[in-house]
């Protein structure tokens, strides 16, 4: 028998990104959209669907879908850069401006998914750390990047899993630092929609700042895997260079290009899940856990007198789904809830009461 090849240690350590997919009753573990696409969205793609040639490749350079991206942001179409949801974005990223001999800056406890690519691409990782509060210390980080000098900086605002916006001077700081010496800021705003300001207007030819979004979370459309960057245009030639041939499908694109013509279905979505977020705040202050103010479509929380694991567990006994994190280091027993429908947040509230109970 023939010797087993092996993966690289890189591939062969790794777990993997596991979110468990459970049958319950509410399912608040994965920021999804709890609210699906409007009627007409829906009909119009199955309409788009018949008049695909599906016997032909898509359009390579997805011109319609970045030209309608473009309008939305004022921007160019040779300024945007689409993929299969922003972790390929990133993933994209990191293959360009990353790789062996290169590293990668990331501020924890944030999203998990930074370091895995980081590790996949072979990328070093560098770590900044996070207060205890979750907030991030401008001159700080700015210090951490003009002593390390990584090729590229990741910053998610709002943070995943904490909802933390960036603070006031953070991104000019982070700019500041990384165009001293050629460096790449990645400002991750796949819950941008959700909070009160964004980068993106920040993006331009003379700018080292690029900023990734996606269709997943506030567009309802976390099933068709689609993401895209803001970038200047000398970073989007380079990442179409490390792009699979045709790696956006011929109905994908079709879909993208059709949810932009449904901004006021997505504001008014946005609308409802902030009031709820705030809403859901407010009743969880007068429980006993941890909270932290949030910017995003969910909220992280730690159970003040029980093991998070513990009321994790007895949660999903009540059929209720929320997100584990707490074996995550600097999130040790926090529990992550997305905000779902008045009558989902309702669930998991009385869910909760009486697991603390």
């Amino acid at each position: 028998m023939a010797e087993r090849p092996t993966a690289r240690i890189q591939i062969s350590s790794e777990s993997g990104y596991h979110s468990p997919q459970l049958d319950v009753d509410i399912r608040l573990n994965t920021n999804e959209s709890p609210f699906p696409p409007p009627p007409g969205f829906v009909e119009a793609v199955a309409r788009a669907a018949l008049t695909v040639d599906w016997n032909r490749y898509p359009d390579r350079s997805a011109r319609h879908l970045r030209s309608a991206l473009a309008q939305r942001y004022d921007v160019t179409p040779e300024q945007v850069f689409a993929a299969n949801g922003s972790n390929e974005v990133l993933q994209s990223l990191l293959l360009a401006y990353g790789g062996a001999g290169r590293s990668v800056a990331v501020f924890e406890p944030t999203y998990a998914m930074y370091s895995q690519i980081a590790r996949t691409t072979g990328t070093r990782l560098v770590q900044g750390r996070r207060a205890t509060d979750f907030s991030l210390d401008s001159s700080s980080a700015r210090q951490l990047v003009l002593d390390e000098r990584p090729d590229v900086v990741i910053l998610c605002s709002p943070n995943n899993p904490t909802g933390t916006p960036a603070a006031n001077g953070l991104v000019a700081d982070l700019e500041k630092a990384v165009g001293s010496y050629g460096g790449l800021l990645v400002l991750d705003e796949a819950y941008g929609e959700f909070a009160s300001e964004s980068a993106a207007g920040l993006v331009s030819e003379d700018r080292c700042v690029v900023v990734s979004r996606t269709f997943s979370k506030t567009w309802a459309m976390a099933g068709a895997r689609l993401g895209y960057l803001i970038a200047p245009t000398w970073c989007v030639a380079e990442l179409e260079k490390v792009a699979l041939p045709y790696h956006l499908d011929a109905l994908k694109l079709e879909v993208g290009v059709l949810a932009l013509g449904y901004v006021d279905a997505m504001r008014e979505r946005v609308e409802r899940l902030v009031a709820e977020r705030e809403r859901m705040a407010t009743a969880l202050d007068g429980l006993a856990v941890t909270t932290w103010p949030s910017a995003a479509n969910f909220i992280l929380l730690r159970p003040d007198s029980r093991p998070g694991r513990e009321v994790w567990q007895d949660l999903v006994e009540r059929s209720v789904l929320v997100r584990d994190f707490t074996t995550m280091p600097g999130l040790e027993e926090c529990l992550r809830v997305t905000i779902g429908s008045r009558v989902e947040n309702d669930m998991f509230l009385d869910a909760l009461r009486e697991v603390l109970r």
